[in-house]
């Protein structure tokens, strides 16, 4: 189960314990989702370079003293979800070099009465708590001094002794899950000079008279609050914010995954001074069961002329008030995207006077219909340099439009426009109309420099005369077959061209043309596969400045030419003929018959190399490589494959590469499916079986059937192929995921037969 790295993967393999024989290579242990109940002092003495140790996700009840005293240069361990009741300071006494620690999941309540992290002083993430974890005490964190992360999952967190936190000097992130707000107060108070991000899940604020015990916050240092699934009502909003403006350090303010109940009628006016720290609101999917009934929010005016970044995303916005509009003097990035802004909307939110310094705007996934109007509604924005309209429905669009005087950065992407006009403002320096409807694209825009065209319908390059300044273009998916002369001529500054996934026709003389040509850095053609290129350096996805084609390959005489298509409709007669008589399979048969004649009929044992050879298609080589292979070669015992693709002896003739590897395998595994049987490589493969396998009565054949096969589809000359999957048992790959393991079990027991 390691790989070269000496990472070993043993997960989900059903383990009720460690395995045995860990040596002291591996440096990554990964035993996650097993069974395993009991760590034994011996498991792992001799990994004594460990690195990282996972073992979330079983059922770890009892872990020995001196299970881990060997694991002096371990740096992650994991053990989480598993069932200890109590945490021991002797497990981590010699993990000198822990860093990062995770125990949560579990089934303890309480840390014991001392640190159990007393000697782990290069610590730098702890996660700690479970549903039951009840209780904090004073010393639970001796010997911590700097955390970067540390989470407490404390939903039912009812006793913490003051002080329990204090002893930690530093921590960059602390994330906090509880539903006590007594408890809340105490850590926050224990933690004033020490978090920089604090992040508080899965807290109530819904009952004003615990909002005094909230106000230690204002003396807080912290740079950054999150509020993640947090419950807020129109009561405690104003104590709330009155708490966040009088913050000291407070730079960043995020609530994510909320809800608020109610619809911004505050009862009390929020009396906060204006916070001279606070420059960022980041809103995501707020959840405002009555949105359609929310106020104007003239109580937080005054609060927010100094903020520079606003996110507000998923949140039901239809509507940003004229005058909050007004008071955002600051604000230089705004991000509406996935609301309800409509035409209408987006005129009075963007009022004159309105985010007066706003330089970028993204209004993306949003109800729009009208450019035009769009672009009205944000002229007036003199800084606005950069605008994400995308993912809305505009539809046709007019010819003359007004936007901001500044802008350079346009996207249009997905807005079922068919065709461009000169709507699309002069001063762009950047433009994406990717994944329209465009079947051409001939504006005129002196200053752009990147272009994205992707997913359209372009059967030609645009003009680089109207477009001069152009450096990098994406024209991905389209339906060009060529380009012609003149479409390169004027592109003088282009330092990238992305034209894949198209339907270029490849020829020498094109490739040729492109190179000398385009004078382009970089061009990146991809060859579709049902094109064939004359060149054979010209291969799929390569660079056409990596293509370098002799005279003689470009340039052939008519003579050359017309002697090469007689000499090639002779061989396709030839080869037509002795297709439908079956010519060279009988010729290859007899050759093979003969080679397994005068060789014995098994290979002696000491030659068996390999558990099983794999026979099956390229097109079945993802589920062979990625899934049984995997499976099979990292089990415990891991069994040796051969594949022909990794094992066959480089210039060696093929023939003799299938005929070795099957007599050195002990089976010969069969995966048969639609593409098995349409395959020349995997026919051959099975015509000699005929010879050396079928005819032994052995059971050294397994089939593994892929997908239902329609008899007809076998040729009628593998006779023994229907025979023997008539009489003998094969096994079927199931789609459900709950009959897989089975499926495994019985190719294993195959195998190992």
């Amino acid at each position: 189960s390691c790989d070269a790295t000496q990472l070993c993967n043993c997960s989900s393999m059903g383990l009720d314990f460690i395995p045995p024989g860990l040596t002291g290579k591996i440096t990554v242990l990964n035993l996650a989702h097993n069974r395993i109940k009991h760590i034994r002092s011996q498991d792992l003495q001799q990994a004594v370079n460990l690195r990282a140790l996972l073992l979330q996700f079983n059922e770890i009840s009892l872990i020995d003293m001196d299970s881990f005293h060997s694991l002096g240069k371990l740096e992650l361990l994991d053990l989480s979800n598993n069932s200890l009741a109590h945490l021991s300071p002797a497990w981590f006494g010699h993990l000198f070099s822990l860093q990062h620690l995770h125990l949560q999941g579990n089934s303890y309540r309480d840390l014991g009465k001392n640190s159990p992290f007393s000697s782990l002083r290069n610590l730098s993430s702890l996660y700690l708590g479970n549903p039951q974890f009840s209780t904090i005490r004073q010393g639970n964190f001796e010997g911590i001094e700097l955390l970067d992360k540390l989470w407490i999952d404390g939903g039912n967190l009812s006793q913490y002794e003051p002080g329990s936190l204090k002893s930690i000097k530093q921590i960059n992130h602390m994330i906090i899950n509880l539903r006590n707000i007594n408890v809340f107060s105490a850590i926050v108070r224990d933690l004033l000079h020490s978090v920089t991000w604090l992040e508080v899940r899965e807290i109530a604020f819904s009952i004003l008279a615990e909002m005094q015990l909230l106000r230690v916050m204002s003396s807080s240092f912290a740079k950054k609050i999150s509020f993640k699934q947090t419950l807020l009502i129109d009561a405690t909003v104003p104590e709330i914010v009155s708490i966040l403006e009088d913050m000291p350090k407070l730079v960043e303010v995020e609530l994510i995954d909320c809800r608020l109940l109610g619809t911004g009628r505050w009862a009390i006016q929020i009396q906060a001074n204006q916070s001279q720290t606070a420059r960022v609101l980041t809103i995501e999917k707020l959840s405002i069961e009555k949105f359609y009934l929310f106020t104007d929010l003239r109580a937080v005016e005054g609060l927010l002329s100094l903020l520079t970044k606003v996110t507000v995303v998923n949140t039901k916005v239809f509507l940003v008030p004229c005058r909050l509009s007004q008071h955002f003097l600051s604000l230089q990035y705004l991000d509406l995207s996935a609301n309800l802004l409509g035409d209408q909307s987006l005129e009075h939110s963007a009022c004159p006077g309105g985010w007066p310094s706003l330089q970028t705007l993204n209004l993306s996934q949003n109800s729009l219909g009208d450019l035009e109007m769009t672009g009205k509604s944000l002229s007036h924005l003199r800084n606005l340099i950069l605008l994400d309209i995308s993912q809305n429905n505009f539809g046709e669009i007019p010819d003359v439009c007004e936007w901001p005087k500044n802008l350079k950065y346009l996207n249009l992407s997905s807005t079922q426009i068919p065709k461009l006009t000169t709507c699309i403002p002069l001063t762009l320096e950047v433009l994406d109309v990717s994944a329209n409807n465009l079947r051409e694209f001939g504006l005129q825009l002196p200053f752009l420099r990147e272009l994205y065209l992707a997913k359209n319908q372009l059967k030609t390059l645009p003009g680089a005369a109207p477009i001069p300044n152009l450096v990098a273009m994406s024209v991905r998916r389209n339906k060009l077959n060529s380009f012609s002369r003149e479409e390169f001529e004027s592109f003088k500054k282009m330092e990238l061209l992305d034209a894949s996934d198209n339907n270029f026709i490849c020829s020498c003389e094109f490739l040729s043309f492109i190179q000398h040509q385009a004078g382009i850095a970089q061009v990146l053609v991809g060859w579709p596969d049902k094109y064939v290129c004359d060149s054979p350096l010209a291969v799929r996805g390569a660079q056409v400045a990596a293509v370098h084609l002799s005279l003689m390959e470009c340039h052939r005489s008519l003579v050359v030419s017309l002697a090469c298509a007689l000499v090639f409709v002779v061989i396709l007669v030839l080869v037509a003929v002795g297709y439908k008589y079956h010519a060279v399979w009988y010729l290859r048969m007899t050759w093979a018959w003969l080679q397994a004649k005068r060789k014995p009929k098994r290979a002696p044992p000491k030659d068996i190399c390999y558990d099983a050879f794999v026979s099956y298609s390229e097109n079945d080589s993802d589920w062979v490589e990625n899934i049984m292979v995997r499976e099979l070669e990292q089990a415990c015992p891991p069994f040796r494959l051969c594949l022909h693709k990794r094992d066959f002896v480089p210039g060696k003739w093929i023939v003799d590469n299938i005929i070795d590897s099957i007599e050195k395998s002990h089976k010969t595994l069969f995966v048969l499916s639609e593409h098995f049987v349409q395959s020349e490589w995997c026919k051959y493969e099975l015509d000699f079986s005929h010879f050396r396998l079928f005819d032994e009565n052995n059971d050294a054949v397994i089939l593994v059937l892929l997908e239902p096969i329609q008899s007809k589809a076998i040729p009628k000359r593998f006779c023994k192929l229907r025979k023997i999957m008539n009489t003998k048992t094969y096994l079927e790959w199931p789609l459900e995921e709950e009959q897989q393991e089975m499926f495994w079990f019985n190719l294993k027991i195959a195998l190992k037969s």
